[in-house]
């Protein structure tokens, strides 16, 4: 217990913290509940209970947890989950289900800190599993002892602590709590772990908890060190959220896996958990193929898409026509805007500039359509805007929905990014519409 006290008192939590405990009512839960409200005696403590709605005992517990609150004051939230999707329980819905449940509690009280009950057992377990399972550096690491979640951090002060003590704590002080069966249901991965070979590594050392958790902090720091060269070199490699594959393939075999471990992650955010090793060895691979144009899906039916010199990705959202009329500010399905301007920045396609008397106002933004054709500046004739897409090398899943900007009467006076046509006057003096085609942050 003492490394225990001196983890939280490295904290420096003042009497004004706010504290949110996720409390199940086993006896992990149930000790950290009672460690923390006896030693911050004078801070709100807040108990954070999902009933799950699986398990017959679940009610009991719930009303079991309420009363132990209310006769020791500390404050009770209550979450229960009604339904699961396709009336299944799944581990991955409860959770998602269980942290926006906390997130909720987390900003009614301004609490920075969310504690929970994982101890050194379960830093064990999960450590061999995702050994025997392969994972990347971050998940050999197991649990930390804090993460940094959107605006709090999520506290693991039992970590230091194995079962068996939390469970003699209890029972030596009268402590309730209960126990959930199915964690000797062999079934389960972690349970066959838990009963079939952490005994047997407590036989060869008792503390191996111990040296687990120094394992996963020595890999946290490596993992850190390792993140801050590839967040650098992220910013190099990835422009537009496209990662240019000739920057890319300038760097080591390492750093290349974790950059595009990051680029999923951005996309996939809270659900990065449906990506695994194949997903990311299978864009390595694209790095390295011949075919100039290339494509895979990923879980959610994200597609990752090679063209050319580029890899990006498409949430395979589905854009219907469009046809917007542009006055000041228009934002485009692909992300990009085009926004009307004071002053010309540059003579690049991106920018385009027309006097008014020469174009039919308003103008309209749209996508491309059959048979659509442009008077291209500096030459005679017309060309049709699908060889411009085809000769600028657009991917061909972007081209229906490339924007073009026409005058009232559907007469195409700009390709943007691309190509100007005859009616632009950027370089010829005269104008009083500037217009400015750039995409937008995310």
């Amino acid at each position: 217990m003492n490394e225990v006290n001196s983890f939280l008192d490295g904290l420096k939590i003042n009497e004004n913290d706010p504290l949110v405990v996720a409390v199940s009512f086993g006896p992990d839960s149930m000790f950290l509940l009672n460690l923390l409200k006896n030693k911050y005696k004078n801070n709100k403590i807040i108990c954070a209970h999902v009933n799950h709605n699986h398990r017959k005992e679940s009610k009991k517990e719930e009303e079991d947890l309420k009363k132990y609150c209310l006769e020791n004051n500390v404050i009770f939230e209550l979450m229960k989950i009604e339904k699961y999707k396709n009336d299944k329980f799944t581990e991955e819905e409860a959770r998602e289900k269980r942290y926006k449940f906390f997130d909720t509690l987390m900003k009614k009280y301004n609490s920075k800190y969310l504690f929970t009950a994982h101890h050194g057992d379960d830093l064990t377990e999960t450590i061999l599993m995702r050994i025997s399972r392969g994972s990347n550096l971050n998940g050999y690491a197991g649990i930390k002892l804090i993460s940094k979640r959107d605006n709090y951090n999520i506290v693991r002060p039992l970590l230091y602590l194995t079962k068996d003590y939390i469970k003699k704590y209890l029972d030596d002080n009268n402590i309730s709590y209960a126990i959930d069966c199915s964690n000797d249901d062999l079934k389960y991965t972690r349970n066959r772990f838990r009963n079939n070979i952490l005994p047997y590594l407590k036989k060869e050392n008792k503390s191996i908890h111990k040296k687990f958790l120094a394992f996963s902090c020595e890999l946290n720091s490596y993992n850190e060190f390792v993140n801050d060269i590839v967040n650098e070199e992220y910013k190099k490699v990835v422009k537009d959220n496209e990662i240019i594959i000739d920057k890319i393939k300038k760097e080591k075999s390492l750093i290349i896996r974790k950059i595009i471990e990051l680029y999923l992650f951005n996309i996939y955010d809270k659900n990065i958990n449906k990506i695994n090793k194949s997903h990311v060895k299978k864009i390595v691979d694209m790095l390295y193929n011949k075919r100039t144009t290339y494509k895979i899906t990923l879980p959610d039916e994200i597609n990752i898409i090679k063209s050319y010199n580029k890899i990006y990705f498409d949430k395979k959202k589905e854009y219907n026509s469009y046809c917007y009329c542009l006055n000041d500010y228009v934002k485009l399905p692909n992300g990009y805007v085009i926004k009307k301007i004071d002053k010309v920045p540059d003579t690049s396609n991106y920018t385009a500039c027309f006097l008014s008397s020469e174009v039919k106002l308003p103008l309209y933004v749209r996508n491309k359509r059959n048979k659509d054709s442009m008077e291209v500046l500096g030459l005679n004739g017309t060309k049709k805007v699908k060889d411009i897409l085809i000769n600028s090398k657009v991917d061909k899943e972007k081209r229906n929905l490339y924007p073009i900007v026409t005058d009232k009467t559907g007469k195409i006076i700009w390709l943007p990014g691309l190509k100007k046509s005859k009616y632009d006057r950027s370089k010829r003096g005269k104008y009083d519409i500037i217009l400015k085609y750039y995409k937008e942050d995310l």
